[in-house]
């Protein structure tokens, strides 16, 4: 099962496109654009993709679970790594800004989590060996396409990624095809946290990080680009020196440069929701054509996507020639009209000005079969057609040839990228409760860690406290009120909150105890035991509360 839309905040991502049924009128194509010669530059073009999951391991496989984190690892990460990998081969620098959230980074180094993806893909490859045998031409045509697939995913499970995904990610940020993005450890929504729980969340995952690749980005993605006034000096504080935000959220302001935030040097730098709903947008967005694989019609029998998207309603098998067309065109599309709003901002401003792109990972390859042809294709073509590729932070500093690409200073006003553009998805009434109880576990867990520290008890690391931290900090993940919001299997999202709120509070009970009478062997027991299937960010000491 694929939780469809379960990570696509904006109320015109792509959620439903066997419901669309007219297009967007096309841009004619760049001639040339992917031609040797390049074209005289025109401006500057940042593609950000923000990657992740909330914690499923060991949180159950199916409908919803571990088979989630399984298919957009091999459908969506591989692919893009793979992608990535061929471009630094090619020579290419700077090519895209990815974001990975800790709490998925975490499952991507787990030594189950890999065993389950490798198990996954296995499977995948014998469905696809098994479909073979079908009778229909169209559907063993298919059959080829998934054996390949699942072939290759299967070697990179057993090659780059083998020690997990650090290595791979560590790997292409040294090359310098890729700037990391951080971010807060379990994906909380900033604007709802307690100012010392949104500090700690940063810290945890510039921590991670560092653990993890050896050195903190400066570059953060606020979970669902959520922005409250004052966030700016949270970010600073922690160390963060840009990120993303809704255009809606820059209230007029351009978002073909960056901005100052506040009284800060945080920078923010607004998508271009013109661009970025070609691909985005449920109506019009490229992955609605008719002839790409239909996310939405899965057969049962066989647990494969036959069949293309029809707006009519009536199955058609899909054709790997028909989607391989469809995507050479709108990828000449995408990056004609990448160079036309370039052309029409120098031609307003008087100079080249950025267009920033920015998406969920998982759209490519795991909501959106074809998405990886469609950006290998993308991103070759559009520095020949004059559009110079690069990333947020190299876009916002300037380099030798360019200079930052930084306006003014802006107070902004609350906003993300959500439904609404404002809080409703995570502080609305369907999830008053989830709002409320994060509210006061955020509450005890700085009481407890207060008085502990206040008391002399915490000199020195406890797993009880750390495990507190963790067990808090999967409470407060943005992904159960979200999915509770758009009745994305929100029953399993009401049940793992649950869950990890009992979690929390029991352990926070037993440390009481301990405080009362001086036996700290059940709470370090239930810390033990929590920690088998909530254990992300090992290293994590509860001292680190500011």
């Amino acid at each position: 099962m694929l939780l469809t839309g379960s990570h696509d905040s904006s109320r015109d991502a792509v959620t439903s496109p066997t419901l669309v049924h007219g297009r967007r009128p096309r841009e004619r194509a760049v001639a040339g654009c992917g031609a040797v010669g390049a074209q005289a530059e025109v401006g500057t073009f940042c593609l950000v993709l923000h990657s992740h999951l909330p914690w499923l391991a060991r949180h159950g496989r199916w409908p919803v679970g571990e088979e989630w984190l399984h298919q957009a690892w091999a459908q969506s990460y591989l692919p893009l790594t793979r992608l990535l990998a061929e471009l630094a081969t090619e020579g290419r620098r700077d090519v895209l800004t990815l974001g990975v959230t800790p709490v998925l980074a975490a499952q991507l180094d787990d030594p189950g989590s890999l065993r389950g993806a490798a198990e996954w893909t296995a499977g995948w490859w014998l469905r696809a060996a098994e479909l073979a045998a079908r009778p229909e031409p169209a559907v063993r045509e298919l059959a080829g396409v998934e054996f390949r697939a699942a072939t290759r995913a299967l070697a990179d499970l057993a090659g780059p990624w083998r020690a997990g995904g650090s290595p791979v990610l560590g790997a292409l940020a040294g090359a310098g095809v890729v700037e990391l993005l951080g971010g807060p450890a379990t994906h909380p929504f900033l604007p709802l946290l307690e100012p010392r729980l949104t500090r700690l969340a940063l810290r945890v995952g510039r921590d991670d990080a560092r653990w993890r690749l050896g050195a903190a980005p400066g570059g953060s993605w606020s979970p669902e680009c959520g922005y409250r006034p004052g966030l700016e000096d949270l970010l600073a504080s922690e160390g963060t020196t840009h990120l993303v935000l809704d255009e809606a959220t820059l209230a007029g302001r351009s978002v073909h440069t960056g901005w100052r935030l506040g009284g800060s040097d945080v920078l923010a730098v607004g998508r271009d929701l013109a661009v970025t709903d070609r691909i985005w947008s449920s109506r019009t967005g490229y992955p609605a054509g008719g002839d790409y694989r239909d996310f939405h019609r899965l057969d049962p029998a066989t647990g494969f996507r036959l069949h293309a998207v029809d707006a009519t309603g009536g199955p058609r098998w899909w054709s790997p020639r028909r989607a391989a067309a469809a995507v050479a065109r709108d990828a000449d599309d995408f990056v004609a009209a990448v160079r036309r709003r370039l052309v029409d901002v120098a031609a307003r401003d008087g100079a080249p000005g950025l267009v920033v792109a920015a998406y969920d990972t998982e759209l490519f390859g795991h909501w959106w079969h074809e998405g990886p042809d469609f950006l290998a294709r993308v991103l070759r073509a559009l520095p020949a057609a004059g559009v110079r590729l690069t990333t947020l932070g190299t876009a916002l500093r300037g380099d030798a040839a360019h200079p930052p690409l930084v306006g003014g200073r802006a107070d902004l006003g609350p906003g993300s990228w959500g439904a609404g553009k404002d809080f409703r998805v995570w502080a609305g009434e369907p999830v008053a409760d989830l709002r409320d109880e994060a509210f006061w576990v955020q509450r005890r867990l700085l009481d407890t860690l207060d008085r502990e520290r206040a008391a002399g008890r915490a000199t020195a690391r406890r797993e009880d406290l750390d495990q507190l931290v963790r067990q808090g900090l999967l409470v407060i993940s943005s992904d159960w009120a979200f999915m509770v919001t758009r009745d994305s299997a929100a029953g399993y999202a009401r049940d793992r909150a649950a869950e990890h709120r009992r979690r929390f509070h029991r352990l926070a009970e037993l440390v009481d105890a301990a405080a009362a009478s001086g036996d700290p062997a059940p709470a370090l027991r239930e810390a033990a035991g929590q920690r088998v299937d909530d254990g992300p960010f090992g290293w994590l000491d509860a001292r680190a509360l500011p």
